[in-house]
């Protein structure tokens, strides 16, 4: 069975945007770059939130047309562009839409259990709202926790308060160069 997982840059204080819903502080260089891209290579696509579609949609899918990329950028925006996504958006017109993405008004529980019995690679999500409400339907399998050295002091909390308690296990860590720290936690 497929897995979801939540892969999230946040700071040492538990924010993944500063107060002005800045994230010039995520620090992603080539190292880490390199790895997101070995890591979602395989996946079997994105579930994306509007806010965050749109953001990425402004920049990859062309991304790899500047000769002054750097290569882990060019190689990232192929990945893109060739990932199925699913964008849950009240907003945007549902069904087919640019860039092999299919858009859907809300989250059934259901319908996302049954993409998860699917064939293929894990399935990413994308956008903190749309992670809360995957979150409140008990639907994430794997958090991706990139822990920036940083303290921010206020900004938009990682996870929302909640009365849902999630019991999880550390499966991995990894230290990057850069002082980046990996924490990955699964169900048990």
């Amino acid at each position: 069975m497929r897995k979801i997982t939540l892969a999230m840059a946040v700071s040492l204080d538990g924010f993944f945007e500063g107060p002005n819903r800045e994230i010039d502080w995520h620090l992603v260089d080539e190292e880490v770059h390199r790895h997101h891209n070995e890591r979602i290579k395989p996946m079997g696509g994105f579930l994306f939130g509007r806010v965050v579609y749109e953001l990425m949609s402004d920049f990859w899918p062309t991304a790899d047309q500047d000769p002054s990329a750097p290569e882990t950028q060019r190689e990232f925006a192929a990945i893109y562009r060739d990932m199925p996504k699913i964008v849950y958006s009240r907003t945007l017109p549902p069904g087919p839409a640019e860039g092999n993405t299919t858009v859907v008004p809300e989250v059934v529980p259901e319908e996302v259990r049954a993409l998860k019995e699917q064939p293929g690679g894990d399935l990413g999500v994308g956008g903190a709202e749309l992670a809360a409400e995957f979150r409140r339907h008990d639907l994430i399998d794997e958090y991706w926790l990139y822990v920036t050295p940083v303290i921010l002091g206020r900004g938009r909390p990682l996870f929302p308060e909640s009365d849902a308690t999630t019991h999880l296990r550390l499966a991995d860590t990894h230290t990057f160069g850069n002082g980046v720290v990996l924490l990955r936690y699964e169900r048990p």
